[in-house]
């Protein structure tokens, strides 16, 4: 499982160890991923992702996850979050017909 944010698509970074005496070696900085679950109103049911803890801020600050994904463009989200948004999109199309 790639270490990046289903919804913001941080990933790892990468930077130096430097110590007091000014040797440097390489290090990675990992995003603070966790394993959430986000209640979905138009799907009906818990939906799980592994997200940074910017990215939960992210969509309970825009009103949970069916709003946060439908208000936002599609250039702007990674695959996992596309197909997420798909999936609603149906759903709430099959709600109104």
């Amino acid at each position: 499982m790639a270490r990046r944010c289903g919804i913001t698509g941080k990933g790892v970074l990468t930077g130096n160890n430097v110590s007091h005496a000014n040797n440097k070696s390489r290090r990675r900085f990992l995003p603070n991923l966790q394993e959430t679950s986000f209640w979905s109103d138009v799907l009906g049911t818990a939906v799980q992702i592994r997200l940074t803890t910017n990215g939960i801020r992210t969509i309970e600050h825009n009103g949970g996850l069916d709003s946060f994904l439908l208000g936002t463009p599609d250039r702007r989200l990674p695959a996992e979050a596309l197909t997420l948004k798909r999936r609603i999109e149906r759903a709430q199309a099959k709600k109104a017909a």
